[in-house]
């Protein structure tokens, strides 16, 4: 079966084609005003950054899709879930103050925020979903109990999935501290034999799982939550994922993707923005280099095509080498692999595909 995704290029000459012109275009294309029913309390889902993050999506642009929503007589309302790690948005009250730094508040967006899994994203709903890795998955509760869905992407690189768009943002986006946690535990840092004993992971660690024991650093891992902190504190890098497990942590993400959506079949739309290709995900507190040129906006009702047809995309790029892209900077080379050369991103089309996702077959339609 072939799905159809919708794009739109970034070439402009006046205000008919500009980029607010080319979402509500393919709003329109994509026949998202019959997914959307009156009255829907309708979820955009979204990534407000980290702070100190500046390549999210544009709240101007996501202010478009809000009025698009209102004219089909829904009500829509902007959202995201509490994060694993203890960054800046660890709970509602500091996610909220960020959103609104980062310009969603409502007199940009014309919607109201909430934070889908409550003040401290405990707030969440178990989806039956059987599969080879879950049983059930850890979904955001306001998320769940919405009427329909539209969910935003940026679509760039990461470091454990190779790259992330609207499978992860479903994946990580939608689940409940508890449901990220479920996933991340099979990666779970190692510390190599080389460690100094400096103690800087010990300080960063939130939940205090680091110790100290002959001049060694070691973890507790049953208080151990995967959020990787320590990874990124390591004057020596000698702390490290088990990268044997990356491929079960995608084939797990994926599935709580799954969970996500399996209640609200035929009832989302998904759109991915190829813009700001940064290497890592918007929840480092920075905004590295693109690796390729911007590209355009894609919009689907399969999150599978959409994510595969925006990873062709960028692989038909020229990588800029002034970038972190350390090779495949040619043209149809997987610039992904040419980031995280230990991880096959395209797992999660892959087995998105299998486990009946969505589909890695795509008609691309250019509007």
């Amino acid at each position: 079966m072939t799905s159809k995704v919708y794009f739109s290029d970034f070439r402009s000459k006046s205000s008919k084609d500009n980029k607010i012109s080319k979402i509500k275009n393919l709003f329109k294309a994509a026949g998202f005003e019959n997914v959307i029913n009156k009255k829907d309390l309708t979820a955009i889902k979204l990534h407000f950054g980290e702070k100190g993050n500046d390549s999210y999506i544009n709240p101007v642009f996501v202010r478009q899709i809000v009025d698009k929503v209102k004219e089909t007589g829904a009500k829509p309302f902007i959202t995201d879930t509490n994060t694993l790690y203890y960054g800046s948005r660890h709970n509602s009250v500091d996610h909220l103050k960020i959103a609104i730094l980062h310009g969603f508040g409502y007199a940009v967006t014309g919607a109201p925020l909430i934070i889908a899994d409550g003040i401290r994203g405990e707030n969440e709903v178990d989806i039956e979903i059987n599969l080879k890795h879950f049983k059930s998955t850890k979904i955001a509760g306001d998320i769940e109990k919405s009427d329909s869905m539209v969910v935003m992407s940026h679509f760039k690189g990461h470091g454990m999935s190779g790259f992330g768009g609207a499978v992860k943002n479903l994946a990580m986006g939608c689940a409940s501290p508890a449901g990220k946690l479920e996933q991340h535990e099979c990666v779970k840092p190692v510390i190599s034999e080389e460690c100094i004993g400096c103690g800087k992971c010990i300080a960063a660690c939130p939940v205090s799982a680091m110790y100290l024991e002959d001049n060694k650093s070691g973890i507790d891992y049953d208080a151990c939550i995967a959020c990787n902190n320590c990874l990124l504190v390591c004057p020596e890098s000698v702390i490290d994922l088990d990268w044997e497990m990356i491929g079960s942590f995608i084939e797990k993400m994926t599935e709580y993707a799954y969970g996500a959506v399996k209640n609200k079949q035929n009832k989302i739309c998904y759109i991915n923005f190829l813009m700001d290709i940064t290497p890592e995900c918007d929840c480092v507190p920075w905004s590295d280099s693109p690796i390729v040129p911007d590209i355009g906006i894609l919009a689907s009702n399969d999150p599978v095509a959409l994510d595969t047809a925006s990873y062709n995309l960028v692989n038909e790029q020229y990588g800029f080498k002034e970038s972190l892209l350390t090779h495949n900077h040619g043209k149809g080379e997987d610039k992904f692999k040419g980031l995280y050369h230990k991880i096959n991103g395209s797992i999660q089309l892959e087995y998105g595909e299998k486990i009946g996702l969505g589909n890695m077959d795509y008609q691309l339609i250019k509007i």
